[in-house]
């Protein structure tokens, strides 16, 4: 496996601390976030999971611990949206670039716009996708926010 992607070129250029954690990827989970906590041995509500939804019809990302569930009409809200839906993994893979199991929020192929849920940001260090099924990047919420130019809003 390798531990340079896209999101982790994309973390280095933009000068973001983080490191990376590789663990054994289940293709088979019913929920990806909550086996890749289990299997590195973190606790859910620190790993985040990378949604792809439409909001109004347009793309959008969605970041939000691996142990909850996203309330779509909330998070159309805090889009400016009237409705939310997520999106089929086929378009997910056509716009980020990334495999489903494996869709970071850092380097997708198109920027779109992005709500991390605001609980993330209680803990000093969060993890998120590294851009490949079995690969994380941990850093600090607030330098994710910040390079991706993410809305924090209450979205569970």
């Amino acid at each position: 496996m390798s531990k340079t992607t896209r999101a982790t070129a994309a973390l280095q250029q933009a000068g973001i601390s983080f490191t990376v954690h590789a663990y054994d990827y289940d293709p088979n989970a019913e929920r990806i976030g909550l086996q890749a906590a289990e299997a590195m041995g973190a606790d859910p509500g620190r790993v985040l999971k990378t949604l792809m939804v439409l909001v109004d019809n347009r793309p959008a990302c969605v970041i939000l611990p691996s142990d909850q569930e996203v309330n779509l009409k909330r998070l159309a809200a805090a889009l400016g949206g009237k409705a939310a839906q997520m999106m089929k993994p086929a378009d997910a893979e056509r716009i980020t670039g990334y495999h489903v199991g494996g869709i970071s929020p850092f380097g997708q192929k198109k920027r779109v716009p992005t709500v991390l849920e605001q609980s993330a940001l209680e803990h000093a260090e969060v993890f998120m996708n590294g851009g490949q099924r079995g690969l994380q990047v941990k850093l600090e919420p607030r330098a994710a926010v910040s390079m991706l130019d993410a809305k924090v809003a209450a979205v569970i």
